[in-house]
């Protein structure tokens, strides 16, 4: 389930659904029943976030998950063939994902929450393997987490104070 929506900074984003989970509350009189939804929002051009959202009925958790992501978006380097710019792990809490830089014409090779990322994010070609959990909501906090402390060779040379052929090399 796709949608595009306006972001008040101009960018057109696309949200997606990864996950809707029930979860009850027991208090005196019973169980109170509620729904969260996991909500990944991204333009497709180096700009993704992720949200949560709770609420009683499943809309109103959407929405409220696609609010929370669009506060958390995150700018991602990608270098020329619309991949990362080197290999990194994203890690959050016990769930680590392994995010490997591919040539031109790979395509997404990743699995169901860490592929819906890369595909907002507007990357094309990456290979990802998740390590550790495989809890949906940390998959998708460690894939953006890993994105979003990758480095362009242009920051890395401006940080060593060399030329981008010497990092390169």
């Amino acid at each position: 389930m796709r949608h595009t929506i306006i972001d008040v900074s101009g960018m057109e984003l696309t949200e997606k659904v990864v996950a809707i989970k029930r979860v009850t509350k027991t208090v005196k009189g019973g169980r109170n029943m509620r729904f969260t939804a996991l909500v990944v929002v991204g333009d497709g051009n180096g700009h993704v976030g992720a949200g949560l959202g709770k609420a009683v009925e499943i809309p109103e958790a959407i929405r409220k998950g696609k609010e929370d992501a669009m506060k958390h978006i995150v700018k991602i380097a990608m270098d020329e063939n619309n991949s990362i710019t080197h290999d990194f792990i994203g890690k959050f809490g016990s769930a680590n994902v392994l995010l490997k830089k591919a040539p031109d014409g790979t395509g997404i090779i990743a699995g169901g929450p860490a592929r819906v990322v890369c595909e907002l994010a507007g990357i094309k070609n990456i290979r990802t393997k998740s390590l550790g959990s495989n809890n949906k909501q940390n998959v998708v906090l460690a894939t953006i987490e890993g994105l979003r402390q990758l480095k362009t060779p242009e920051e890395i040379a401006r940080k060593r104070g060399k030329s981008v052929e010497e990092v390169m090399a």
